[in-house]
């Protein structure tokens, strides 16, 4: 005892720490400070957008802001006229053009989403003589050309047809072709994630194929079609180099209304209330679809209550009341 307590209490045998300086992880703030910036970058314009659209009647298009805060410039994409001004705004032809933009942007999307689904369970299978890859890269041919180029060989392709151009014709075709790579690619990241074997099981189980179609396949991949119309409608939304070459004035998208205002008129605070309106549009949409695919998560993940087996559902055995029962009476 005393041998042990001797060697335990010697002094060379004691760890001394010494308080060491703790180091600062440069690469760590770096890299965030980047980010930070790429942030400011990315979405700056966007928010000097936003301000400058609350600025008073004699508000400009830069800095500095000239007051009073107000919502007139808001009022003038609704109101023909704004208090204070005797001069007409944009809002008729705006809100014509919203309305274009809208009902091409819904079948663009429902288009692009049909298509790609289709093309990414074709992808699937296996193709004969491995030509799947040169198929992938005629699709992603679409991502790569300029969207000019398409337009002009869009048009040069309907004016040999000997038909005319149009907006719900050339140009919803011009951005569904625009729009397949991204929600191709959208299901091709769903599948890779996808278990097939739930297929096999539900065929083992006596369903055929158009039902594990619709109970299986299908609700397990929609938040991929979600994602698939998300890409076409807002791209279509937002498009302005595909869709030029078929304007015309009564079918005019909202891109292509924001051009013709700041080509043929003097830019003001209104076209920035409408860029972050249309924005704030696309915001949403996004904003909608993650609030939707969270719901349905939860949903999905919520506890089983009760036990399925073969024979039936299976309730709960009450021990006590089977001891009770078992027990021989005197």
């Amino acid at each position: 005892m005393t041998t042990a307590v001797e060697a335990a209490a010697r002094p060379q045998d004691r760890v001394v720490k010494r308080p060491t300086k703790r180091r600062r992880d440069w690469a760590k703030w770096g890299f965030g400070t980047y980010f930070v910036v790429f942030l400011l970058f990315l979405y700056g314009p966007m928010l000097l957008m936003a301000i400058l659209s609350f600025q008073g009647y004699f508000g400009g298009i830069t800095f500095p802001f000239k007051g009073p805060l107000s919502a007139n410039w808001w009022r003038s994409l609704v109101n023909t006229h704004v208090a204070g001004s005797t001069i007409p705004t944009h809002a008729p032809e705006i809100h014509t053009a919203a309305i274009n933009s809208l009902k091409v942007s819904l079948a663009a999307g429902a288009i692009v989403s049909v298509l790609a689904f289709s093309l990414s369970m074709a992808f699937r299978r296996r193709w004969p003589w491995r030509t799947d890859g040169t198929a992938f890269y005629v699709i992603m041919l679409a991502l790569m050309t300029p969207g000019f180029l398409l337009a002009v060989g869009t048009q040069l392709f309907w004016a040999y047809m000997g038909l005319g151009t149009g907006i719900y014709k050339t140009a919803l075709g011009a951005n569904v072709i625009w729009g397949i790579p991204f929600g191709f690619l959208v299901m091709l990241a769903v599948w890779n994630r996808y278990d097939p074997r739930v297929e096999e099981a539900a065929r083992d189980l006596g369903a055929d194929q158009k039902r594990t179609f619709r109970e299986v396949t299908l609700p397990l991949v929609w938040t991929g079609l979600f994602g698939c119309f998300l890409f076409g409608f807002t791209l279509t939304w937002n498009d302005y180099d595909r869709t030029v070459l078929f304007q015309t004035r009564a079918t005019d998208s909202l891109p292509l209304e924001i051009g013709g205002l700041t080509f043929t008129s003097g830019v003001r605070p209104d076209l920035y209330a409408l860029g972050t309106a249309t924005t704030a549009l696309s915001l949403l949409a996004i904003g909608a679809l993650l609030v939707v695919a969270s719901l349905r998560l939860r949903f999905r993940g919520a506890p089983v209550q009760r036990v399925e087996e073969e024979l039936g559902v299976v309730e709960g055995i009450d021990t006590e009341a089977a001891g009770a029962a078992a027990a021989p009476t005197e």
